[in-house]
């Protein structure tokens, strides 16, 4: 035998000649018994898991969180307690809007996820590079997301399509300005500051609540490319920087830092603090640091965990929790779900998933079930009870924990059960407030960028887009407007 690893089938047998097919005869037809040859074919029909409909594209690398400042007034989570506490994460790059064929330098939110494997379970705070989104109703988010994808005729971009939508839904105008400034297209993913953008909460021991919006900035600087510089890119730019970063041990990293907001704040201030359109103003809530977060190790497999890499809102862990965010509540069921359908309903048994720390439960079968994580046992959950409650909790079967139940969330008094439309609330003074912090040079960029798009669309979307420039300020539409007539 050779002294080389032995080549193997699936079932571990040894594979003779893995090289030329059995066939009758030298020039003759392949037999029915090459079960060799269709096992690789098979598998290899099936090498591909469908691609994410959003955040398809992406880059990932594994790091340490480490923790400055206890924050265990604020919560019982026990990875925000103890200045100096490590906690390993899995962080998770991408473009939104284009398939795995897109480039990295797409104008295009970033997505910035990141897993925290904590020893009380996953913690996903899954967030973008940008404070804020485009909606803050999830009945709008498929149609949106339809908008900015290809033509569904020609199955090429289509701006005119996007500014359709936006024209349609001026909540969006807000982002939209982030994302056609110098800020639309980072540099790298190491270049660009990351935002749950949500509103989360965080809970103490006493049972007390605080509202908290989390920042992830950049300690290489902000880098960003315009149009032109963008399309000389490689496609795949962003992704090579990130892993001959870390190859180099030029390990990028992130000052972590909160907004904090109190239950009794929320309920009198002046913006919903829960509408995703919005930031909260840091002379009213300003940024605390927390922590430090590094990238310093690269994926072995880029399959087996960067693109198998499911990150869920709906990931909290005690101490963490939700809050009346309508497109949070929403991201709640709909990640989890497109991860069962994606992957399968054992997503969370593959390594890059797994929770690090002892977990039970009573979850059963299904594709994959009893595949050994790379962290605790499973074998399916042997023979054990599967069901709950049972008779087995004084042997040890698993219970619920009363320690980790969140404090209750009240409603507003008399609240009515209905849709309610928010298309009429302000949607203009955010987006001028950030038009007016920019610089000259910026100003013309964003108008340069939105005119080139726009002059797509029919004369009753810019009709439109230039009443909601307005509306945020006189000369974000004026200036528009002029960039559209030089390219008439």
């Amino acid at each position: 035998m050779s002294k080389n690893t032995p080549l193997t089938t699936v079932n571990g047998a040894v594979v003779a000649d893995d090289q030329a097919s059995i066939s009758a005869g030298e020039r003759g037809s392949l037999t029915f018994d090459n079960f060799r040859v269709f096992e690789k074919l098979a598998h290899f029909n099936r090498e591909r898991i469908p691609e994410r409909v959003v955040h398809a594209r992406g880059s990932g690398a594994y790091g340490t969180f480490t923790l400055t400042k206890d924050l265990s007034n604020h919560t019982i989570a026990s990875f925000l307690q103890g200045t100096g506490t490590k906690t390993d994460v899995f962080v998770r790059f991408s473009t939104v809007g284009g398939g795995q064929d897109s480039s990295d330098y797409a104008r295009d939110p970033r997505g910035f996820a990141v897993k925290f494997y904590t020893n009380e379970g996953n913690w996903d705070m899954v967030g973008n590079n940008t404070p804020v989104f485009f909606l803050r109703d999830p009945i709008k988010f498929p149609d949106f997301v339809h908008s900015q994808k290809k033509n569904p005729a020609t199955n090429i971009p289509d701006p005119a399509a996007m500014f359709e939508f936006w024209a349609n839904s001026p909540q969006s105008l807000h982002q939209m300005t982030i994302l056609m400034s110098d800020r639309g297209i980072p540099y790298s993913y190491r270049h660009m500051h990351g935002f749950s953008s949500h509103t989360l909460s965080m809970w103490n021991n006493k049972g007390e609540r605080v509202w908290v919006k989390w920042h992830f900035k950049t300690n290489q600087g902000i880098k960003n490319l315009s149009d032109d510089k963008a399309s000389a890119m490689p496609s795949f730019g962003a992704q090579q920087d990130l892993v001959a970063s870390i190859n180099n041990a030029d390990f990028p990293s992130w000052a972590v830092k909160v907004q904090i907001m109190t239950e009794e704040e929320a309920r009198h201030y002046h913006i919903n603090p829960f509408d995703l359109t919005k930031i909260w103003p840091h002379a009213d809530f300003p940024l605390i640091e927390i922590g430090q977060l590094e990238l310093n190790r690269n994926v072995d497999n880029y399959f087996a965990e960067t693109e198998q890499a499911a990150f869920s809102p709906s990931n909290l862990v005690p101490g963490i929790g939700a809050s009346p965010d309508k497109m949070l509540q929403a991201r709640l069921l709909a990640y989890s779900d497109a991860h069962r359908y994606r992957i399968g309903a054992n997503v969370n048994q593959l390594p890059v998933n797994s929770p690090r720390c002892p977990f039970h439960h009573y979850q059963r079968d299904g594709v994959m079930a009893g595949m050994p994580p790379a962290f605790g046992d499973n074998n399916n959950q042997g023979g054990g009870v599967n069901f709950y409650p049972n008779d087995s909790i004084a042997e040890g079967a698993p219970a619920p924990v009363i320690e980790a139940l969140e404090p209750p969330m009240p409603i507003e008094g008399e609240a009515w059960i209905k849709a309610y439309d928010t298309q009429e609330d302000d949607n203009f003074t955010q987006a001028g407030n950030l038009y007016r912090l920019m610089s000259d040079d910026q100003k013309n960029q964003l108008t340069n960028n939105i005119a080139g798009a726009l002059t797509h669309a029919s004369e009753s979307i810019k009709e439109r887009m230039l009443a909601q420039f307005k509306a945020a300020d006189a000369n974000y539409a004026e200036r528009v407007s002029k960039a559209l007539s030089q390219l008439a």
